[in-house]
């Protein structure tokens, strides 16, 4: 669990030292049994939303699946990607989202909380957050258990949107904020 968090946590890592320390922590024998775990610290996600990670390859060995809480603050949204070969479930435990999907994000819906949302493996989405004030938390669980790699970003669908009301939200990246004008 040291490693993971050191991947994530140093962004001064190289992508060859990351992705030979994540090897490393996958090379280890975690025991396969039954286990309680923690959420662990909130990281920001190459999706541009916070995540808290739970069972994953890392924490527990998992093999096929990855359980964590993804959080988007109030007027904020995630980057448009996809997740390569590998279905999503979803259950919003507080406030309200949107979400554009579809291979030109052509698609729409909203999800509030009690309600679950599946999106399919390899389908676009972007994911944003209906409220100014509350942030929409949800446990998201994947068939993917090192959840992050499966991740592709589509900035080409970024600005899709954009005539349709537009509103000022940050992306983070790493450890970097910047303002700028984005679909809602």
């Amino acid at each position: 669990m040291l490693i993971a968090r050191a991947i994530f946590l140093n962004p001064g890592i190289s992508s060859n030292r990351r992705m030979r320390m994540k090897q490393e922590n996958r090379n280890r024998k975690i025991k396969l049994t039954c286990r309680t775990v923690r959420a662990g610290q909130e990281l920001v996600s190459k999706q541009a939303h916070f995540r808290a990670p739970g069972i994953s390859a890392d924490s527990v060995g998992a093999q096929k699946v990855s359980l964590q809480i993804v959080r988007i603050p109030p007027g904020e949204r995630a980057r448009a990607h996809k997740h390569e070969g590998h279905e999503s479930a979803i259950y919003v435990l507080s406030g309200d989202s949107g979400m554009w999907y579809g291979e030109k994000l052509e698609e729409h819906l909203t999800a509030h909380a009690g309600d679950f949302l599946y999106i399919p493996a390899g389908m676009p989405h972007l994911p944003y957050n209906l409220s100014r004030t509350e942030s929409c938390l949800a446990l998201v669980a994947r068939t993917d258990p090192n959840e992050q790699e499966s991740v592709i970003l589509l900035p080409e669908l970024e600005q899709i949107h954009a005539q349709n009301m537009l509103k000022h939200v940050t992306v983070r990246s790493g450890e970097e904020s910047a303002r700028r004008a984005f679909p809602v």
